[in-house]
C-alpha cells in the first residue's frame, strides 16, 4: 500500500538522516537538507536547486513541506500583530507580534488550549485539547518571519502564548533546538528566547540546559491566593515548593529568573501583597514584570486603577528589587497576555463531530 509524502518539517535531525539514507544519498545531504528548510526557508522541494533535478523528484514521491495556514491577522491600535494558524488537523492557534522601536517580539504558543486553570486566563477557558509538535512550534517563527517586511526581522522569543510549555517539554525543547542551531537551524541566540511557566518544576533541570531564559508565573505571595487564582498548578507545587525549585535553579544558572505577576483589582494588589511579594523574592538574583490585567468578556477580574500599580511597583522598588511595568499590548484584537484563545475556540466550535472526538489528548508529567 502506497504510503502518504512525509513532512519534511515533522522530522528530527536523525529522521532526516534515516530518510536520506533511505533514497542512498551521501551523509551532506541530511545538512542540506535542513539548510533548506530552516536557513532558506524554502516551501517548495523544487527550489532546493543544489539537488539535482532526479534527485528533487525522488524526494517528491517520498517527502513534502507542509506549513500551516494563516486564518486570520488582526493588527491592533498600537501595531501589534495577532496571527491565527489553521493546523493540519483542522485545530488552530495563535502567535503574537509586538512591535517595540526596534525591537520584535515574537510570543509563540506551546499547546492547543491549555490544562491549567488558571482563573484569569483565557486560554484555560478552552480546555487542554493537545500538544503542538515541534514543527508546529517553529513554523508560527518561519510563518511570522515570512509576513515581516524585507530588513525586518523577529528579535526576540517569548513561550507566554497559548499553553504551559514545561507540560509539553519535549517538543518545546526540540523546537528551540532547530531555532538555535548555527549550522543548519534557524540560528537565533538562546540568551534572547524566553520560557514561561506557571510552576511546572519538574522541568526546571531541564530547561536550565538549553540555555535559554526562564519566567516564573507568580501571581500570589500566599497558597491561599495562588489555590484561588492557579487551581491545577499549586494543588501540585504549592509556593514553598516552587520558591525552593527557583532558588535550587540559580545554584546552577548563570541567568536570573524573571517573575511574572499579573494585578488584579482587589486580590492581588495592596501594599500587603507588595510587601509580602518582596520578602518572599529577597536574596533571588531576579526581576519583576508586573502585569496589570488585561481584562476580556465573561471575567470577573479587572485591572487595578493606575495609582494602585504605581503604589505596588514603589512599594516593591523601595524594597531594592528590580521591578518594570509590562505594558499591555494588543489588547483591542485580544492579543495582550492572557487574552490568547478566542478566535482558536470559534475555529474549534466549527469542526465537524467527528473531528472533535478523535482530538489525541496528551499532558506530559
Amino acid at each position: 500500500m502506497k504510503t502518504s509524502p512525509v513532512n519534511l518539517l515533522s522530522l528530527t535531525v536523525h529522521e532526516v538522516e534515516e530518510l536520506t539514507q533511505g533514497l542512498s544519498w551521501p551523509r551532506y545531504r541530511t545538512q542540506q537538507l535542513l539548510q533548506w528548510l530552516y536557513q532558506h526557508r524554502v516551501s517548495d522541494i523544487d527550489a532546493m536547486t543544489n539537488l539535482s533535478k532526479i534527485d528533487r523528484q525522488r524526494l517528491r514521491q517520498v517527502a513534502t513541506i507542509h506549513q500551516d495556514k494563516e486564518i486570520s491577522r488582526q493588527i491592533a491600535r498600537d501595531g501589534t500583530e495577532k496571527f491565527l494558524w489553521r493546523l493540519a488537523d483542522d485545530l488552530a492557534v495563535e502567535t503574537v507580534l509586538i512591535p517595540e522601536e526596534r525591537r520584535r517580539t515574537l510570543c509563540i504558543s506551546s499547546q492547543v488550549g491549555c490544562a491549567l486553570d488558571c482563573e484569569f486566563c483565557l486560554t484555560a477557558q478552552m480546555g487542554m485539547k493537545r500538544n503542538l509538535r515541534a514543527h508546529e512550534i517553529v513554523g508560527q517563527v518561519l510563518n511570522v518571519q515570512a509576513e515581516m517586511p524585507e530588513g525586518d526581522h523577529i528579535t526576540s522569543m517569548v513561550f507566554m502564548g497559548m499553553g504551559e510549555p514545561l507540560m509539553n517539554f519535549d517538543e518545546v525543547a526540540e523546537a528551540i533546538r532547530r531555532l538555535t542551531n548555527l549550522e543548519w537551524g534557524v540560528g537565533f541566540s538562546p540568551r534572547r528566547i524566553t520560557v514561561s511557566t506557571a510552576g511546572w518544576i519538574p522541568r526546571f533541570p531541564d530547561i536550565r540546559r538549553l540555555g535559554v531564559n526562564l519566567a516564573v508565573s507568580l501571581n500570589g505571595t500566599t497558597n491561599a491566593q495562588r489555590e484561588h487564582l492557579m487551581p491545577a498548578v499549586n494543588a501540585r507545587y504549592n509556593l514553598e515548593a516552587l520558591l525552593s525549585a527557583c532558588r535550587t535553579y540559580l545554584e546552577d544558572s548563570e541567568r536570573p529568573l524573571t517573575f511574572e505577576y499579573v494585578l488584579l483589582a482587589g486580590v492581588n494588589d495592596s501594599v500587603e501583597d507588595a510587601n509580602r511579594l518582596a520578602t518572599l523574592l529577597r536574596g533571588l538574583r531576579c526581576k519583576i514584570n508586573l502585569i496589570p490585567f488585561n481584562e476580556f468578556p465573561g471575567n470577573s477580574f479587572r485591572r487595578p486603577a493606575p495609582d494602585v500599580i504605581e503604589t505596588f511597583q514603589r512599594t516593591i522598588r523601595s524594597r531594592g528589587l528590580d521591578v518594570f511595568l509590562r505594558k499591555s499590548r494588543g489588547d483591542d484584537v485580544l492579543g495582550a497576555c492572557g487574552q490568547l484563545g478566542r478566535s482558536a475556540s470559534e475555529v474549534l466550535e466549527i469542526l465537524p463531530t467527528h473531528n472533535k472526538r478523535a482530538l489525541p489528548i496528551h499532558v506530559e508529567s
